[in-house]
């Protein structure tokens, strides 16, 4: 019963962080970008990887599987074309 809520509360993490994802994505791409498609399913799939790998192995604590689907989402945003374009900017 343990790992089904787990696995619950983690597939509930991995759907908020995409849908936000999408949703920052189709803001900032609304003045005439693409909205990056391929990111999105990356993501979605490190998601759905992550979440299968802590219901399959019960060691995995539940700190650790957010956290690291945290940082995946984190490092897939960075390679977006709103954020290399405003990092651009900054550093120029």
């Amino acid at each position: 019963m343990k790992r089904t809520v787990q696995t619950a509360i983690m597939t509930a993490f991995v759907i908020l962080v995409s849908t936000t994802f999408a949703y920052a994505q189709s803001v900032a791409t609304a003045a005439g970008g693409t909205f990056p498609y391929f990111q999105l399913g990356c993501l979605i799939m490190g998601g759905l990887i992550i979440t299968s790998l802590k219901h399959r192995y019960s060691k995995i604590y539940m700190s650790e599987a957010v956290g690291s689907f945290a940082l995946y989402a984190v490092l897939v945003a960075l390679f977006t074309a709103p954020v290399i374009e405003a990092l651009k900017t900054l550093v120029s």
